[in-house]
């Protein structure tokens, strides 16, 4: 070969290389996320589905998915355990966003979400975001306190996350989690009801609580999602057993955490998520969307130390009817009889179709002053759930 054919050679052997690097380095996936609704979404949280990015880009060994807006700033995102890119778009109305979708170096971002099994204390599992807090009540505190499924509400007034912070300091005897000390506290009662939207069979006008959680399973824990599983006993009614589990996940920026709820019956059934009733000057904001979707906000009595809290639960379909619903039960370790009621939402359970609903708190300390500025956010979040931020690839 002669010098020229040489010099050729060489110089479309490097313009391949700088071709197939550059299109190596610039593999990526542009998106519009536009905002449909007269108010901002702007901590809502997107989801791209796993597979509209494979075809697009190609992750090398040690390399993940980074997101960037459009002035090449990185936004914290997260790969979810059933196969999503989730990220806060932070769009506000009628506005549209672009964002890059890219393979870089996996990055760590401040956590906004977590949960855990708090085997220290009794078996709780207990999870929150960045504005709320929850907890279930696990296998060992059945022998020192009864059964008690329903879900209890740890009211926070940070943007922090305090879970461990709480737990480590109350079980150490430096402060009780009961009393606010500039944070929140846990101020809610459960005892044998559904507390804050748990589910359960309703047959014969008649709610069939099962007992506590026997298994948890920790799917996914942040940075901006956490999502477990929660395994039951097999629930007995009126000679049927079936099995049941709960799915929780919670997104951060959220007042609300989602709930899956799930039987093995192969039989239709009516089942009721409710919110325990007190005694006192309580209040109920109810509303369904035009497309069908109904919310329910039950405001507390008025506390002396915790002011007021309103609970909220929104179901993506319509329900059979609303309730109030009331039981007296024996506290076989107490010694004592305890009444409840409960504002419910009933609806059918199909064998095979989990029901998804929605269930949390706005607290009057922490962003909602009134019942109607927390009415407010979940009928928003309704709508939101009909009318999803629109993706353009």
């Amino acid at each position: 070969m002669n010098q020229y054919n040489m010099k050729n050679a060489f110089l479309f052997i490097a313009a391949v290389s700088w071709l197939i690097s550059a299109c190596t380095q610039n593999a990526n996936l542009r998106i519009t996320i536009s905002n449909p609704s007269d108010y901002d979404r702007t901590e809502e949280l997107v989801a791209i589905p796993i597979n509209a990015l494979q075809n697009k880009i190609t992750l090398e060994k040690g390399q993940t998915y980074i997101v960037k807006n459009n002035n090449g700033e990185t936004v914290a995102s997260q790969l979810t355990y059933d196969g999503k890119l989730v990220f806060q778009t932070g769009t506000k109305s009628k506005e549209t966003r672009t964002y890059t979708i890219y393979a870089g170096v996996e990055q760590t971002y401040e956590a906004k979400t977590y949960g855990r099994f708090v085997t220290e204390r009794k078996d709780d599992f207990a999870w929150e975001n960045d504005r709320v807090a929850f907890r279930i009540y696990g296998p060992a505190l059945i022998q020192v306190d009864g059964p008690s499924n329903g879900l209890d509400l740890w009211y926070k007034r940070t943007h922090n996350l305090v879970v461990d912070k709480w737990y480590n300091d109350d079980i150490a005897g430096i402060r009780s989690y009961h009393i606010d000390h500039g944070e929140g506290c846990d101020d809610y009662k459960v005892g044998r009801s559904l507390g804050a939207g748990m589910m359960a069979p309703y047959s014969g006008k008649k709610l069939w609580l099962n007992d506590n959680f026997v298994k948890p399973e920790l799917l996914e824990n942040g940075p901006l999602r956490t999502t477990f599983i929660l395994m039951y006993r097999d629930v007995d009614m009126e000679g049927r057993t079936f099995s049941e589990s709960r799915l929780f996940s919670i997104d951060a920026g959220s007042q609300l955490t989602k709930v899956t709820q799930q039987y093995g019956t192969d039989e239709a059934m009516p089942v009721a998520a409710g919110i325990v009733k007190r005694a006192g000057e309580d209040s109920l904001l109810k509303n369904t969307t035009k497309n069908g979707t109904t919310t329910l906000i039950y405001a507390e009595p008025t506390s002396k130390t915790s002011g007021n809290v309103y609970v909220g639960m929104v179901f993506p379909g319509k329900l059979n009817e609303t309730a109030v619903d009331t039981y007296t039960i024996a506290h076989a370790l107490k010694g004592t009889e305890e009444t409840y009621s409960h504002i419910l939402g009933i609806t059918t359970y199909q064998p095979g179709s989990p029901i998804v609903y929605y269930t949390g708190y706005g607290w009057s300390k922490f962003g909602f002053p009134t019942a109607d500025d927390f009415a407010k956010y979940v009928e928003q979040f309704a709508l939101n759930l009909e009318n999803p931020l629109i993706i353009k690839y």
